[in-house]
């Protein structure tokens, strides 16, 4: 049974890469960061909200407030995608499901990768600049919003993705220093990267945990 403490934060994501990142940042500071299986603890988990706000703020409250109200935890979700400027934006808050919703994480993955290869290639190196943006927002039970912080990672699109760490688009994001995301350690990943931002943004709000107001 998963002992709930005022230091205990539930983070909404299936995904473990994000947990650790999130986990580096604030599990030093006090903060106690469980996932939806360690609240389940064998109960089923509410259906997966419908992400359908047109901006990562919107998205990641929604998926805040619907865990929050469902664990009686405060509840950290994010949204975060890739923003490709001669894209228009593209492909924003879709980033995940950019070229459909079969397969695993990894079939995605692969798939969302062709589809901006195919969709940048028209475009000279100059004009394919891109940022990941990650939003984190913090909801209570109660539904109310406690904190939203946002980050960013800045670089260009390549055609050849290179690198083995990292998930998503990590392999087409290029650096000013000339590696990709997916080519950065995982410590540095995790320093520099566009969700390391947002934690250290929200770290910086939060404080420690004896400092949170209780509700």
């Amino acid at each position: 049974m998963l002992e709930e403490t005022m230091n205990t934060l539930l983070l909404a994501t299936s995904n473990p890469h994000k947990v650790e990142e999130v986990s580096a940042v604030l599990t030093p500071l006090g903060w106690n960061i469980c996932t939806l299986e360690d609240v389940a603890n064998g109960r089923p988990l509410p259906s997966e909200p419908v992400e359908d706000a047109s901006d990562f703020e919107g998205n990641a409250a929604l998926k805040a407030k619907v865990y929050a109200a469902w664990s009686g935890l405060p509840t950290l979700a994010d949204d975060s995608g890739l923003v490709v400027d001669v894209l228009d934006g593209a492909p924003g808050v879709h980033s995940a499901r950019w070229s459909g919703v079969e397969g695993d994480r990894a079939t995605r993955d692969a798939a969302n990768n062709q589809k901006l290869i195919q969709a940048i290639a028209p475009f000279p190196e100059s004009d394919r600049t891109a940022r990941f943006v990650c939003v984190l927002c913090l909801a209570e039970p109660d539904g109310s919003i406690r904190h939203l912080t946002r980050g960013v990672m800045e670089g260009h699109i390549t055609t050849h993705p290179r690198g083995g760490n990292g998930f998503g688009y990590d392999p087409l994001l290029v650096l000013s220093e000339g590696c990709t995301s997916a080519e950065l350690p995982a410590k540095e990943k995790n320093d520099r990267s566009h969700r390391g931002a947002a934690c250290r943004a929200l770290a910086e709000v939060l404080g420690q945990p004896q400092d949170r107001d209780p509700q």
